[in-house]
């Protein structure tokens, strides 16, 4: 889909030709006008047939007069926040979706903070995607042109318009890969988008895939574990952005790869399990997260870490009970096999120890309990560091991909003893996100900053709307971006006083 800024002229958008034009409709105006568009602007407020702070409120109007496009929709955006104009567009976008449009212009009465201008874009991009890949007969998205209309000379637009083609591009190659079935998304065809991708992003990225071999001559045997009871063999996805110069440390995300998790001899009950296919979507987040930053070339590295691997009950999966070393050297009993995210991802932290990261950030679709504490909302946050929790809280803030800190006290460890390991993988229902956090705390690498994103309630959505989320995506991409900026800044002030 091409995604361009449309500047604007003393003309305006009256003569502009496309098949829907959605104005967002803030309490602010702009600059005064005697276009046609103006005008009826002015007599739907002053008529009271739109509330301009109501956000997300609509009317619709089928080849208005004076006006060159074939449907308009007005949608209030109330003071013309990030959050408010998501909420526009949303909302204005189903008022012509029937219609299938091929191009959408998305124009605004007042002027449009950068943020909000992303935020208008990735909406609109959000919201007219369509899952094609293994549909037989597909009903393609017919949205292939969106625009938005700035008057010239508008400050900072042309990098949130950057930013987010970079952001609708990260988001929806997560989307594709969380919503393949698995027998479209196996851990052999995960590695195949990360080889594909690193080679569209050219010398920035680099990867490399490791196989079940090289796996097990790292020692990672609680990853092992949980993938033994598929016959399609694991992968360890490895992917390098170097922005920066070698020498600085990287971030480290690790995105958890259970292409398909039954539970294992845990075994899930059926209702829904179709949809532990989503179990990927830590992995899928971290390949979003790639394609963007090599779209937008930040000033820092980044590593991306995938374990993937499927979780079935075969002859020679791991039974409840068993006991098995981990890359670290401590030794894990099983008491649930259905607990298996956190063993394939202790093993990617202790690996992670190698680079020497600035920050590590873990990405999960880890578990049920933080789904009934946050909902779909929020994703939970958990982090031994305060700066880079804060950091992180700020990015959803900032990105609308919301997150909120969850606690991490020492005494929520104690359900993890066991008798007869060095740690049990589960401690039972109550504070069950808070356990899975403190049972991946113990393979951090010392002293380093770490953060765990659990993503089971936000990663995707159930019931008529069932598909991928894409998050959190723009959560981990704002905030690389952001440390970028403040990377830069220090540059910046060194060098001045230097």
């Amino acid at each position: 889909m091409d995604v361009q800024r449309v500047p604007l002229g003393p003309e305006g958008l009256d003569t502009f030709t496309c098949d829907a034009l959605l104005v967002l409709v803030g309490t602010t105006s702009g600059a005064s006008s005697s276009s046609a568009l103006q005008c009826l602007c002015d007599e739907v407020l002053k008529a009271g047939d739109l509330d301009a702070s109501e956000s997300g409120a609509t009317l619709s109007i089928y080849r208005p007069s004076g006006l060159a496009a074939r449907r308009l929709v007005l949608a209030a955006a109330g003071g013309g926040s990030a959050d408010e104009v998501r909420k526009a567009v949303q909302a204005g976008w189903g008022q012509v979706k029937a219609a299938k449009p091929a191009t959408l212009l998305i124009a605004s009465t007042s002027a449009l903070k950068p943020e909000s201008a992303c935020a208008a874009l990735t909406a609109a991009a959000d919201a007219s995607y369509c899952y094609t890949t293994t549909v037989g007969k597909p009903r393609p998205r017919t949205l292939t042109s969106l625009a938005l209309a700035t008057p010239e000379g508008s400050d900072g637009l042309d990098a949130a318009i950057r930013r987010a083609r970079a952001l609708i591009a990260g988001v929806e190659l997560a989307k594709e890969w969380a919503n393949r079935p698995a027998n479209h998304a196996t851990p052999r065809l995960l590695a195949d988008a990360a080889r594909d991708l690193a080679r569209r992003a050219g010398s920035s990225v680099k990867c490399q895939v490791l196989r079940e071999r090289e796996i097990e001559d790292l020692g990672m045997g609680a990853f092992l574990a949980v993938a033994r009871g598929s016959h399609e063999p694991p992968r360890f996805i490895v992917l390098r952005y170097e922005g920066s110069k070698k020498r600085e440390a990287p971030v480290v995300l690790v995105g958890k790869g259970i292409t398909f998790d039954t539970g294992g001899i845990s075994i899930k009950p059926a209702p829904e399990m179709d949809e532990m296919k989503f179990d990927m979507s830590g992995a899928a987040s971290v390949l979003g997260a790639f394609e963007a930053i090599a779209r937008l070339k930040p000033a820092l590295n980044v590593v991306g870490l995938i374990p993937a691997c499927e979780n079935m009950p075969d002859g020679r999966a791991v039974k409840p009970g068993d006991v098995v070393k981990s890359m670290s050297g401590q030794t894990i009993e099983i008491l649930n096999t259905d607990a298996e995210g956190r063993l394939i991802l202790c093993d990617a932290l202790h690996y992670a120890a190698r680079y020497k990261p600035r920050a590590i950030v873990d990405i999960a679709t880890l578990t049920g309990a933080c789904v009934i504490a946050l909902g779909a909302c929020r994703s939970g946050l958990f982090s031994n560091d305060d700066a880079l929790a804060t950091a992180l809280f700020a990015a959803g803030e900032s990105s609308q991909d919301l997150c909120w800190r969850m606690p991490l006290d020492a005494v929520y460890a104690e359900g993890l003893r066991s008798h007869f390991a060095d740690v049990a993988n589960v401690a039972g229902r109550p504070g069950g996100a808070v356990t899975a956090a403190k049972f991946l705390e113990r393979f951090v690498p010392a002293g380093a900053a770490w953060a765990h994103l659990d993503i089971a309630g936000t990663a995707w959505k159930g019931g008529q709307a069932k598909g991928a989320t894409g998050r959190p995506v723009s959560l981990l991409v704002q905030y690389l971006l952001a440390l970028a900026e403040e990377r830069a800044e220090s540059v910046v002030k060194t060098g001045s006083h230097g």
